[in-house]
């Protein structure tokens, strides 16, 4: 009965579906304007504007509802069903918002990027070949801003001093910041590329389309490491450490159990070596690592103790409805909890973030579908396993820096993220 209800109830929302009948020629070039919509959005998002960016988002939001109108609707996967579940919950929570009006732009915000999330979905769906070109479009983009972010290490200092904190137990460390002007944007931006480039080396075929993935790999690599961004050194940490863990177990699989065990453990133990000798004998990377365990006394640690403290606050009031999406919402309500001088354009950590935004419901959310990728995930098997190894070492990555930083939440990350969801969430990658 529940069954037969849930039917009749998914066929009652999307009736409008397919409402619309066009010859297969006309799909085949809606087909095409959608991918290069896509391509041109992935491949220039650390390029375009705000508002270039915004226009590209609602082309992409445009061409999906077009998709909808000329084919019939089909089973809503379990990725999608958690995506709309936080949906539901992010507009219950600017319904009951204190500030409706500015948590109602955060929510079409968020409406935006579900459009190009599921315009991917719907393009992914088509042929697997998609995937491999908007990857391919996003390296292009990923490999021109580590190549000029690393030009600017023969900049003048002074050109680079604006990032360079004097009351830092780091200071006077020179960090790149490339076309984004912010080193630790440049690393929330680059960090997913990397084990997508690694993967793309070892399923692409051609010698020179390998080559070029595997320089952008190596470069945007490189550049994380001159953003001195923390949160961007220990999220490709998790990325690459996950991507090879499970590149580890695929390629063992045939392996006696013993050790297949002891594999991972080996490998473990040198990754462990590796980086304390990087920590130890390299003094840039020893003095950032260092700043860390410094506490308050070092003042971006101090800064972001504090921003927390008002944030959780802000949770301990409104613990189920949140404050509404977006950040201006939080803009609006933030300087009633904040401390004297630490004035913050966000909680500085994506969970606590969503949980200010949308309550424990939305964290919940969030977390299903988390784990539902993850599992997913690790039960795709043959060359598309390769798709799946990528997508969740791109998602590991941003979700480690995101424990202290928000830079998730802004469109040249984020939309990255969506990418991998949606990845994830298509039907070709069989279980």
């Amino acid at each position: 009965m529940a069954e037969a209800t849930d039917h009749l109830s998914g066929s009652l929302l999307l009736r409008w579906r397919g409402c619309l009948a066009v010859t297969a020629s006309v799909q085949q070039r809606l087909e095409l304007l959608s991918g290069g919509v896509l391509m041109l959005l992935l491949g220039s998002l650390p390029f375009v504007s705000r508002n270039g960016l915004g226009l590209e988002i609602a082309a992409a939001g445009l061409l999906w509802l077009l998709w909808s109108l000329i084919t019939p609707a089909e089973r809503i996967g379990a990725i999608s069903r958690w995506v709309l579940l936080y949906l539901a919950i992010a507009l219950v929570s600017t319904g009951f918002s204190p500030v409706p009006l500015a948590a109602a732009k955060g929510l079409l915000k968020l409406a935006s990027y579900l459009g190009v999330f599921a315009l991917m979905r719907t393009l992914l769906e088509r042929q697997i070949i998609w995937w491999d070109r908007l990857l391919a479009a996003l390296l292009g983009g990923g490999l021109l801003s580590s190549v000029l972010a690393l030009r600017q290490l023969y900049a003048s200092t002074e050109e680079l001093a604006g990032w360079a904190d004097p009351n830092s137990v780091s200071a006077g460390t020179i960090r790149i910041y490339g076309p984004l002007g912010n080193p630790n944007l440049l690393a929330g931006y680059l960090l997913p590329l990397v084990p997508l480039a690694c993967i793309a080396v070892l399923r692409w075929r051609r010698l020179s389309f390998r080559m070029v993935a595997a320089v952008t790999a190596l470069l945007a690599g490189i550049a994380i490491l001159f953003t001195y961004s923390r949160g961007g050194w220990l999220g490709l940490l998790a990325g690459m450490a996950l991507a090879g863990l499970l590149l580890l177990l695929r390629g063992t699989a045939h392996w006696p159990p013993l050790w297949r065990r002891l594999l991972p453990l080996g490998a473990l133990l040198i990754g462990g070596i590796v980086l304390t000798l990087a920590i130890t004998q390299l003094e840039p990377i020893r003095t950032r690592v260092l700043s860390l365990l410094a506490g308050r006394g070092d003042s971006s640690n101090n800064f972001r103790i504090n921003v927390w403290l008002a944030a959780l606050a802000m949770v301990q009031d409104r613990p189920w409805l949140g404050i509404g999406p977006g950040n201006v919402a939080f803009n609006s309500i933030y300087p009633l909890y904040q401390q004297p001088k630490f004035n913050a354009l966000s909680a500085y950590s994506v969970p606590l973030e969503i949980l200010v935004e949308t309550g424990v419901p939305g964290l919940l959310a969030c977390l299903g579908l988390l784990l539902n990728s993850l599992r997913r995930g690790l039960r795709i098997h043959g060359q598309q396993g390769l798709i799946a190894i990528g997508s969740l070492a791109a998602i590991a990555g941003l979700l480690t820096q995101g424990i202290t930083d928000t830079i998730f939440f802004r469109p040249e990350v984020q939309l990255i993220g969506w990418f991998a969801l949606a990845s994830l969430g298509s039907s070709w990658l069989r279980d």
